[in-house]
């Protein structure tokens, strides 16, 4: 028998592919990479003869999670390979970007439930480094913190929820204090699918954004998970619409 296999006693948790980020924390010495196979994202901002319309591919964007401590944990969050596109109908300009995106680092401490519970609480400071590409990032450090919260709802049920204060630079050279708010209800379809619904909501630097998520999840095994997602913006600020297929790997 090879021991170089730690198995995990904890219930496998990701935190996607809904917005809200789960309290749980990966086991000491477990990995696990959770990724898009691709995302896209279309939006349209309206103006007199018919507006500007952008579209986003993002290829490969990840986020590598690696359990420290039976409490902390580190993650890696890289946007991957974008592939932006700018359509100006007015002016009659097109523009096309591809690069690779920024990337976060985060750690997350659980303060209760990691092992059991029917609530469970952690918070999850992050740091945003400037590598993107040129014109695909605004060449700035830009961080935060989160807290996000689960609960049981039952035995086919689950509430998430999270509170998330973010300093983002903006055109004035300076930081704005952004707030965002997130809740989403989970449900059990079968022993391996699950599904989901979820509001958001964001504040500071502008005209607030609120989006309305849903998708499901697939257990192929007990590390194993794949899902898909939908986002669909409820007002103007938000994205139109964004789809995600990705999947979860547990290590």
């Amino acid at each position: 028998m090879c021991p170089c296999k730690i198995e995990a006693a904890r219930e496998f948790s990701t935190d996607r592919p809904d917005a809200t980020e789960s309290p749980f924390t990966l086991e000491r010495g477990h990995m696990q990479l959770e990724a898009s196979a691709a995302s896209w994202l279309r939006e349209r901002h309206a103006s007199g003869g018919g507006g500007t319309r952008v579209e986003i591919w993002n290829l490969l964007p990840f986020n590598l999670r690696l359990g420290l401590t039976p409490r902390w944990e580190l993650q890696v969050v890289v946007d991957g390979h974008l592939d932006v596109k700018v359509e100006d109908r007015p002016l009659g300009i097109r523009v096309r970007q591809r690069g690779m995106g920024d990337t976060t680092l985060r750690v997350k401490c659980n303060f209760w439930g990691n092992d059991g519970g029917e609530t469970a609480f952690g918070v999850m400071p992050f740091i945003k480094l400037p590598t993107a590409s040129d014109a695909l990032g605004n060449d700035s450090v830009e961080g935060g913190i989160i807290f996000p919260f689960a609960m049981k709802l039952g035995s086919e049920l689950s509430l998430g929820a999270m509170t998330e204060l973010d300093l983002a630079r903006n055109e004035r050279d300076s930081y704005d204090t952004i707030w965002i708010n997130t809740v989403t209800v989970g449900r059990d379809l079968t022993d391996k699918l699950g599904a989901f619904v979820e509001l958001t909501l964001e504040t500071g630097g502008g005209k607030p954004a609120m989006g309305f998520n849903t998708g499901l999840t697939f257990m192929v095994n007990e590390d194993l998970q794949l899902d898909a997602g939908v986002a669909i913006g409820l007002t103007r600020p938000a994205p139109d619409l964004v789809v995600t297929l990705g999947f979860s790997q547990r290590f």
